[in-house]
């Protein structure tokens, strides 16, 4: 595959990727911290505050996930290169 397409597939999937994540975030912490039922326009001291902290989470959580991932994906490719040089 021809490097630029590779790369701009890449970013297409990231995009695609985040844009997944977000939608996720809002919906889950929107279920979590907003009655199904509004009473007022505004949200409420106590469903900002609950929103900031899922948020918060939800994005520490992401980000350590995707650490984590990077890392395994990184030892497997420096085993597969040992099996690599090790068979041929």
């Amino acid at each position: 595959m021809d490097p630029m397409k590779a790369q701009q597939l890449a970013a297409e999937l990231e995009v695609e990727m985040m844009a997944d994540m977000y939608n996720r975030m809002t919906n889950a912490c929107h279920r979590k911290c907003v009655p199904p039922h509004y009473k007022e326009a505004e949200l409420t001291k106590g469903e900002s505050v609950c929103l900031d902290r899922c948020v918060a989470k939800y994005l520490d959580l992401h980000e350590r996930l995707g650490r984590k991932l990077t890392e395994l994906s990184v030892q497997d490719e420096e085993m597969m290169r040992k099996g690599a040089v090790g068979s041929g």
